[in-house]
């Protein structure tokens, strides 16, 4: 059974114009919440500039340090690799989540999902795995490096992966 009841104009918050609580019981249970629509003045407010989508992540993430903190690696152990390259293959595979996992395509049917930003199996992890990195498939570090170091091996570097690899 559900009830509604406006919430009178003394109690209604400010910023909102209309407000309705719900309050449902079922089973001798019962719950409430609350419903708040905008007012007119709100909804013509503009929105706030969007961040650039490849700079800060909502984990906390930074894509662009990780990819320069890689590239550095890379450098130093002779991979060859771009800052474009590596970011337009992470925001493909990834959207530059450092925790994506591809739980439907064949490597996790067959129980070895792509994991990471630039979407990597375990077994592959492991055999190019760059030394002096975490051994974590997911730390971002780590993931674009290996995945680099895979790339340069089978297509002469990560720049030339324009699909999935």
């Amino acid at each position: 059974m559900t009830f509604s009841a406006p919430i009178t104009a003394a109690a209604r918050p400010t910023r909102f114009k209309r407000a309705t609580v719900t309050v449902l019981a079922a089973a001798g249970l019962a719950g409430a919440a609350l419903t708040f629509a905008p007012s007119p003045a709100q909804a013509a407010e503009p929105a706030a500039a969007p961040k650039a989508a490849s700079s800060v992540k909502a984990d906390g993430g930074n894509v662009d340090g990780w990819i320069n903190e890689a590239l550095k690696i890379m450098k130093a152990k002779g991979i060859p690799g771009s800052y474009e390259g590596l970011h337009r293959n992470i925001m493909r595979e990834s959207s530059g989540n450092p925790n994506a996992v591809n739980g439907y395509d064949v490597n996790a049917v067959n129980g070895t999902p792509s994991k990471g930003l630039l979407q990597v199996i375990q077994p592959t992890f492991d055999a190019y795995h760059v030394a002096g990195t975490a051994q974590s498939l997911t730390d971002p570090v780590a993931n674009i490096t290996a995945a680099a170091n895979y790339a340069a091996h089978r297509y002469g570097s990560i720049d030339n992966v324009n699909s999935a690899y």
